[in-house]
C-alpha cells in the first residue's frame, strides 16, 4: 500500500470512530451520559485513543481543519491534503450511517426530528445562538484546537502526552460551544450526520465547513508568528 493509500484509509477509520463515539453517544445514549458533559467527554475521549491508536501512522488529523492548519503550518504537505480531506468525509460519512442504523433499531426513531446530532445556528442551535454568534465560536474555538495541537510538535513537548492534552481541549470545548452549535470544529464530522438528517442540517452545512476552516488556517497563522515561523524557510523533510 503506497503512503497515499494508506493515509486515506487510515484517516477514514480514524473519523469514523470519532464520529462514532461523538455523535452516537449523542444520538443514541444523550439523556443517559447527562447531554452536554456527557457527549464532550465522548469527543475527547474518542479522539483521545485515536491519537495514540493511529497518530504514529498518520499523525491522527481526522479533520479536514486540522488537516488545512498543519499545511498552513508546514506541518503537513499541501499535496498530500486531498488525501486527508476526502478520506476524512468518508470516514465521518460511514461513521454516521453506522450510528444511523443503529439509531433505527428503536421504532419510531427519525434523524429529522431528533436533529441527529447536526450542527445548527438560529433555531437548531441548542441555545438559540444566531449565525455571528456561531462564526466567531467555530473560528475562535478551532483556531484553539488547532494550536493546542501544533504546539506538541514543539521539541520541549513531554513526549507521549499530546493525545491527552489533544483530547482534553476536545473535550474543553465541547463544554463551551455545544450550546451554541452542538459543536463542529470539524467539517468532517459536521458532514456525516447532516447527509442524514438530510433536512434543515444541509442548508445550514456551508457555516460549518467554512468557519472551521477558517478558524484552522489562522490558529496556523497565529502560532506561526509566535513562534517566529512566519518568513522562515520550511523546514526540510516536512510531512
Amino acid at each position: 500500500m503506497n503512503d497515499r493509500m494508506r493515509i486515506a484509509f487510515t484517516e477514514a477509520i480514524g473519523t469514523a470512530v470519532l464520529v462514532i463515539g461523538g455523535v452516537g453517544t449523542a444520538v443514541i445514549a444523550g439523556k443517559a451520559v447527562g447531554n452536554t458533559q456527557g457527549v464532550a467527554f465522548a469527543f475527547g475521549l474518542s479522539l483521545l485513543v485515536m491519537v495514540y491508536a493511529i497518530g504514529p501512522i498518520t499523525g491522527c488529523h481526522i479533520n479536514p481543519a486540522v488537516t488545512i492548519g498543519l499545511a498552513v503550518a508546514r506541518k503537513t504537505k499541501w499535496e498530500q491534503v486531498p488525501w486527508y480531506v476526502v478520506a476524512q468525509v468518508i470516514g465521518a460519512i460511514i461513521g454516521a450511517l453506522l450510528i444511523f442504523i443503529i439509531a433505527h433499531g428503536v421504532p419510531g426513531f427519525s434523524a429529522v426530528k431528533t436533529g441527529f446530532g447536526s450542527n445548527g445556528y438560529g433555531q437548531h442551535s441548542p441555545g438559540g445562538y444566531g449565525i455571528f454568534a456561531v462564526a466567531v465560536t467555530e473560528i475562535l474555538l478551532t483556531g484553539v484546537f488547532i494550536f493546542v495541537i501544533l504546539s506538541t510538535f514543539h521539541g520541549k513537548f513531554p513526549v507521549g502526552f499530546a493525545g491527552i492534552s489533544i483530547g482534553l481541549t476536545l473535550t474543553l470545548i465541547h463544554l463551551i460551544s455545544i450550546p451554541v452549535d452542538n459543536t463542529s470544529v470539524n467539517p468532517a464530522r459536521s458532514i456525516g450526520p447532516a447527509l442524514f438528517q438530510a433536512h434543515w442540517a444541509l442548508a445550514e452545512l456551508w457555516a460549518f465547513i467554512l468557519f472551521p476552516l477558517i478558524g484552522g488556517a489562522c490558529g496556523a497563522i497565529v502560532y506561526r508568528f509566535m513562534t517566529g515561523e512566519i518568513g522562515a524557510p520550511p523546514p526540510a523533510g516536512t510531512a
